[in-house]
């Protein structure tokens, strides 16, 4: 074999997100642990998950979200990973439709170790990631030096960023 390791695996970093109870696991808290647990495989292992963190709704849905971010070792494809995530979402109960709708799963690739990848379905690093504080705040708290490959800003660089340019407004969560 000589002196060379074996090659690491591949990293992921999944963003999951839940904002309705599910008929067997519960509210959307216990649903992201479920779907940590769906998550590991034979080719999926888990290295880390960030808290639980909840999350106000994008558009009109009403409920609070739950959010979470996971990192997964795995020698998936891009494209084969994301297979797995909606057959996970399926299981789970995920309807296609409303894109904004109450979700009992939403799964996303946010990160890559070997950097980016682009088809017609798949575009990671996720392009939404760097203005969303729900999948910064968890992310840094489990990968806060992982670098965009795109920007080469770190994940913590990105969540200072994104959490100076937007004051919070206190009273609008107030109702």
């Amino acid at each position: 074999m000589g002196m060379t390791s074996a090659t690491p695996v591949p990293l992921y970093a999944i963003g999951l997100g839940s904002n309705r109870r599910h008929v067997r696991f519960g509210d959307p808290r216990r649903v992201l642990l479920a779907a940590l647990a769906a998550l590991e495989s034979d080719d999926i292992e888990p290295v880390d998950a960030s808290p639980i963190v909840a999350s106000a709704p994008l558009g009109p849905s009403r409920r609070r979200y739950a959010n979470a971010v996971a990192l997964v070792a795995s020698p998936l494809s891009p494209p084969e990973m994301l297979d797995r995530l909606k057959a996970i979402e399926a299981a789970f109960g995920r309807r296609r439709g409303q894109r904004w709708g109450a979700r009992t799963l939403d799964l996303d690739i946010l990160l890559w170790s070997e950097g980016a990848w682009s088809d017609a379905a798949l575009t990671v690093p996720h392009a939404a990631m760097t203005a969303r504080d729900f999948v910064l705040g968890p992310l840094r708290m489990i990968a806060p030096a992982w670098r965009h490959p795109l920007s080469g800003q770190s994940v913590r660089q990105l969540a200072a960023r994104l959490s100076r340019a937007k004051p919070v407004d206190h009273g609008a969560s107030a109702h």
